[in-house]
């Protein structure tokens, strides 16, 4: 059976899953799938572990749900698969790297498992959602327990770029040591907000200025 998470998350993610809360938690998604539709697909609910090992963490990118429509979540947040039309959000946020990072692209897929590989923790606090439903999973327990995780990668590593858009992700900077940690805040990228300070915040290479400032190598945004 494949792994559900890599390796290096074992220390932080086992003893957050023999919680009593992530056992009712874990209970009714079971019930959910039974039920009724729930995104993303049970082998992707964990994918933002497996694909960025903790050791490797750099930059974090803190959503609140997971995409509800068909086809859309993929277990990282704001990401969708390639063929997948791209939703509104992620659209202005691939608009303020063309702004941002020199020779960027708006790329025709929305898939950010390139960032993810490289040391992006693309995060959503809630991690699974009934389909068409937005945040009918909320309140259940995945805050409790992506709390843990944003508290444990701010414990645990070094120099590391939090990214939280919209008052719900800076809701969350109190789980994060600012003194050893870069935290850049701005409006959520939905067509709702985005042009009230999200287009012009330049996130992307001050993160990469941060990170090669204390000697790591520095995010490839592009996509294409």
């Amino acid at each position: 059976m494949e792994k559900l998470y890599d390796d290096s998350w074992a220390p932080v993610l086992k003893p957050l899953f023999s919680q009593p809360y992530m056992k009712q938690l874990s209970a009714f998604v079971q019930a959910e799938r039974q039920r009724t539709k729930v995104f993303p697909p049970a082998d992707l609910v964990m994918n933002a572990f497996k694909l960025t090992p903790l050791q490797h963490v750099k930059v974090v990118i803190l959503g609140q749900d997971p995409y509800h429509n068909d086809g859309q979540a993929h277990g990282l947040s704001f990401s969708v698969p390639e063929g997948i039309v791209l939703p509104p959000s992620l659209k202005n946020i691939f608009k303020e790297l063309q702004d941002d990072i020199d020779g960027f692209v708006e790329p025709r897929s929305g898939d950010l498992t390139s960032w993810a590989k490289q040391g992006v923790l693309l995060l959503n606090a809630t991690l699974t959602v009934q389909a068409h439903l937005a945040g009918s999973h909320q309140k259940r327990g995945w805050e409790v327990f992506t709390d843990s995780i944003i508290h444990a990668i701010s414990e645990r590593c070094e120099h590391v770029v939090f990214l939280l858009w919209g008052s719900y992700a800076q809701k969350k900077s109190v789980l994060i040591d600012a003194r050893k940690h870069l935290i850049l805040t701005a409006v959520h990228p939905s067509p709702l907000s985005v042009y009230r300070g999200f287009f012009g915040s330049k996130h992307f290479s001050k993160a990469n200025q941060y990170l090669v400032e204390h000697g790591k190598t520095p995010i490839d945004w592009r996509l294409v």
